[in-house]
């Protein structure tokens, strides 16, 4: 990667189990997503479509495909399945989903009134033909949850047959694990990581201090989700050290 004249810290390559960027799309055009592909795919390993992107984007089987190339898992992001299974059509909703070519999706709780239990079934049949990554956390800041909550949640996906656990930060980085100023929340991070290990969650960082925290907290193969595509090479630069934020992974001491 680069020149090759630094001594970096090492990062996997495809396929990854670790230091996963997980890519959150807005509604980008194709044009658009693959110019971020061809400038950063190398980086990024799950791309999803964001709330109920995939339902609206005219734009989706094209991006589909090239997801496809550049060895890139294309997930459906959490709020259309939740939607879905409140007006009883979460069927439909995964049925459509795998006949569009997705590989993954988001199963959560974090928008309609949904049972633990209703979660566990809904990650059980999904999981029958996709990667399930459960979404810990509410999206509405007054409804928090403790961290025995988180523990006890966590739990109970893996138990279900979650491959990936997602931390709920949204795309603002004040919820969920974090503070409604944007700082981590260290007890609900720590009880996350007790319940699954660090190295099967997928913590949502949207904002560089954020994914500078967990960086120098657990390591530059921390797994990070919610990146824009446009903080996808600057996220690869924090990883290595190449950023004032993590320096001290790459900075020699003066002889």
């Amino acid at each position: 990667m680069g020149p090759g004249f630094l001594t970096l810290p090492t990062m996997p390559g495809k396929p990854r189990g670790w230091g996963r960027t997980h890519v959150l799309d807005k509604g980008l055009t194709p044009g658009a997503a693959a110019a971020t592909l061809e400038s950063a795919g190398e980086h990024i390993d799950v791309w999803k479509f964001g709330w109920g992107i995939a339902y609206v984007d005219p734009g989706l089987n094209r991006k589909l495909r090239l997801l496809r190339a550049h060895q890139v898992s294309s997930c459906l992001g959490g709020t259309l399945l939740e939607i879905a299974w409140s007006q009883g059509k979460a069927d439909e909703c995964l049925a459509w989903a795998e006949s569009a070519g997705f590989d993954a999706v988001e199963v959560s709780r974090g928008v309609v009134e949904m049972t633990l239990d209703d979660k566990r079934d809904l990650i059980k049949k999904a999981g029958h033909a996709f990667t399930v990554f459960a979404e810990t956390g509410v999206k509405n800041p007054a409804a928090a949850l403790s961290a025995a909550q988180w523990q006890d949640e966590i739990a109970e996906d893996l138990a279900a047959g979650a491959t990936w656990i997602v931390t709920e930060g949204r795309e603002s980085g004040t919820v969920g694990i974090y503070d409604d100023s944007g700082r981590p929340r260290q007890d609900i991070i720590q009880a996350a990581v007790s319940a699954a290990g660090v190295e099967r969650v997928m913590f949502e960082a949207p904002r560089t201090a954020q994914q500078a925290w967990l960086i120098n907290r657990f390591g530059p193969a921390v797994n990070l989700a919610n990146i824009a595509p446009g903080d996808v090479l600057p996220l690869a630069t924090l990883r290595l050290g190449l950023r004032a934020d993590t320096a001290a992974l790459s900075v020699d001491e003066p002889p």
